[in-house]
């Protein structure tokens, strides 16, 4: 059975391709799910990618996968910068996190470049767009011993 990792997206991350593309880009959250899909693929490794708009069920998600997956990558959207509560989810999940967010945070307004998540995660990747979850995924894949033989 191959070791799983979850994906998660958080608010407005549904609205990817149509919300503000000249910021977010066009790849559309369907067009990412399946890159992610590609590359789990590559290192042999199941991909469960979710979104949801609601603090909550990211937090059950991310408690769910202290038992399914082998390691989580997230963009927390605007829940990066707020939710101390996922931010303690997360580090009580005890398996690698990669956090990704599309934009450079640090070229954006002020309050955007603290990251409550970022500072329970192993890895961060910022500004590459879409890219972005292909490059977590790849180090995920290493920080889990499941690089490509």
């Amino acid at each position: 059975m191959q070791p799983s990792v979850l994906v998660l997206n958080g608010p407005n991350l549904n609205l990817l391709g149509e919300r503000e593309p000249s910021l977010y880009g066009t790849t559309s959250l369907a067009e990412v799910e399946a890159r992610c899909r590609t590359v789990g693929a590559e290192h042999r490794l199941h991909v469960d990618v979710r979104q949801s708009n609601h603090e909550g069920v990211l937090i059950d998600a991310v408690h769910e996968a202290r038992e399914t997956a082998a390691g989580i990558v997230i963009n927390a959207g605007g829940y990066s910068h707020t939710s101390v509560a996922l931010r303690d989810a997360l580090a009580a999940a005890g398996i690698p996190v990669v956090e990704v967010h599309l934009t450079n945070i640090h070229r954006r307004e002020a309050f955007r470049a603290s990251s409550h998540v970022a500072a329970v995660a192993d890895a961060v990747i910022c500004g590459a767009g879409a890219h972005g979850y292909e490059l977590a995924l790849h180090h995920l894949a290493r920080l889990i011993g499941k690089e490509r033989a």
